[in-house]
């Protein structure tokens, strides 16, 4: 029972003047954090009706909401539904916020106290340790953060490579070779600068500078966040950044999954679709795309909000320090860059974005 594009392209302008009536700061709805393109759900099964989905951290039953909190059935003729999924937040392994630590009374205190990933590392292969060449999947961040997730390695796009509405990979000889991860683990939530160290494996692993470097930021897409900016002017797309490293260090190969054969275009990503990740915590896991064009609100720490637009919905295949993690089909076609969660819900963001924003090629083939 799948949303396809088509489908969510017909009620885009229901799904657009929900995200006014139930994001705008004067909204009563105190719980919903988001918006997207779905399916109406019958006794836990998909079904096939499209509907505006109203993203919420917790579903609360109707007796127990007052009236103007209610999420309206309709958005103008379309139908609506609620999806919960938790309160989102970056999906590096985290730091305390400051009213979580004991002592802790300011940001620059808490941020000092590491958070145990919520689930533990496992076996002889936890992708914790250290790995050259390094693949998709094994621990990495920034010198001065925690530990994310490598998604994969890129280049820059050849000559004739287009974005936009026809795009194109181009032919020549690639220059520089990179990892691609997220902006908080690469670029340390823009507060990098390029060519700062990049660890492998991340600090948090026992990364240390210079014996664990293996890459130097290169460039990254700035997140707007709140405060100081208000979240209804944020315009953010992608959490993405890439750091240059030499090629024999780096392998495009994804730890369990293999090789990226091609990436899918966001007007061909449906809702319905089976996706799998390979990350630094929770190793290989799978998933199923529940929204897409999503709006959501996403904690980054320290009371700060990030809203991302036309952000990819999964059910729960990640916890914190698998930020980063290509999210692929079981045939090895990406479709997105996984950047934030909660106990419930995994976000990322279209690989498509990621692309024609940091200029990079994921693989030849567009699907």
């Amino acid at each position: 029972m799948e949303l396809t594009p088509a489908d969510a392209a017909a009620i885009e302008d229901a799904r657009a003047h929900a995200v006014e009536e139930l994001l705008s700061p004067e909204a009563p709805h105190s719980n919903v954090v988001g918006v997207a393109a779905g399916v109406k759900w019958r006794n836990g099964e998909p079904t096939g009706d499209p509907a505006v989905i109203a993203l919420v951290t917790h579903k609360v039953d109707k007796s127990e909401l007052a009236g103007d909190d209610l999420v309206p059935a309709k958005i103008g003729t379309t139908r609506t539904d609620v999806l919960e999924i938790g309160f989102p937040m970056i999906e590096r392994a985290h730091v305390h916020a400051p009213a979580a630590v004991n002592g802790s009374t300011t940001v620059e205190e808490a941020e000092q106290v590491l958070v145990v990933p919520q689930v533990p590392l496992v076996g002889a292969e936890a992708l914790a340790r250290r790995a050259r060449p390094a693949e998709g999947g094994y621990s990495v961040g920034h010198f001065k953060i925690t530990a994310g997730t490598i998604a994969t390695c890129v280049y820059d796009l050849l000559p004739g490579a287009a974005t936009g509405s026809q795009p194109q990979p181009g032919v020549g000889m690639p220059q520089r070779f990179y990892i691609l991860s997220n902006n908080h683990v690469l670029a340390n939530v823009n507060a990098a600068m390029v060519g700062d160290p990049i660890l492998q494996p991340g600090p948090f692993d026992g990364g240390t500078f210079p014996t664990d470097l293996i890459a130097r930021l290169s460039r990254f897409i700035p997140i707007t966040l709140e405060p100081p900016t208000p979240r209804i002017l944020h315009r953010n797309l992608v959490d993405a950044a890439v750091a240059e490293g030499q090629f024999h260090d780096l392998d495009r190969e994804i730890y369990w999954g293999g090789y990226v054969r091609g990436w899918r275009r966001r007007a061909n990503v449906a809702v319905g679709t089976t996706v799998q990740k390979t990350g630094r915590t929770t190793n290989f896991t799978t998933g199923r795309i529940t929204a897409i064009n999503a709006t959501v609100d996403v904690g980054f720490g320290g009371g700060r909000i990030g809203r991302f637009q036309d952000q990819i919905i999964t059910t729960n295949m990640s916890a914190g320090g698998d930020s980063g993690s290509l999210v692929v089909t079981p045939d090895e076609v990406a479709v997105g860059l996984l950047f934030a969660g909660s106990s419930v819900a995994t976000i990322a963001n279209q690989i498509e974005n990621v692309r024609s924003l940091l200029r990079v090629e994921v693989a030849e083939q567009i699907l």
